[in-house]
């Protein structure tokens, strides 16, 4: 199974959302983990390849957490947060792809070492 790794403030901002939430997510995220696809998923081309965002909503909003999953022994959560509009803000793409940058940049050290 793989493990989950959080970047940057994603597990911060992802416990600052409400109980049902942060277990719909978990679940969710578990599935993933599991090597399942969420329940309520789609590709975020515009962040890259292979990046998804599990969608989860309640009576207080709409919730975000994008992730990767295409290496073989993390799950990246590259960015959890609540959506105020139809659109994703141009903000949380931008965060998402510099983390994503990040972990592209670790994953190629990684290879370099072994």
């Amino acid at each position: 199974m793989k493990k989950v790794n959080f970047r940057g403030s994603s597990k911060d901002d992802l416990k600052s959302f409400n109980e049902d939430i942060i277990d719909d997510i978990g679940y969710q995220l578990h599935l993933v983990q599991s090597g399942f696809e969420p329940d309520n998923s789609k590709p975020m081309k515009s962040i890259g390849v292979g990046v998804k965002e599990i969608r989860v909503k309640d009576k207080d909003g709409i919730y975000r957490c994008i992730y990767i999953a295409k290496f073989a022994e993390f799950i990246f959560v590259l960015h959890c947060f609540q959506k105020k509009t139809e659109e994703t803000p141009d903000k949380d793409i931008k965060l998402a792809k510099k983390r994503l940058k990040e972990v592209y940049q670790e994953q190629k050290n990684v290879r370099k070492l072994r």
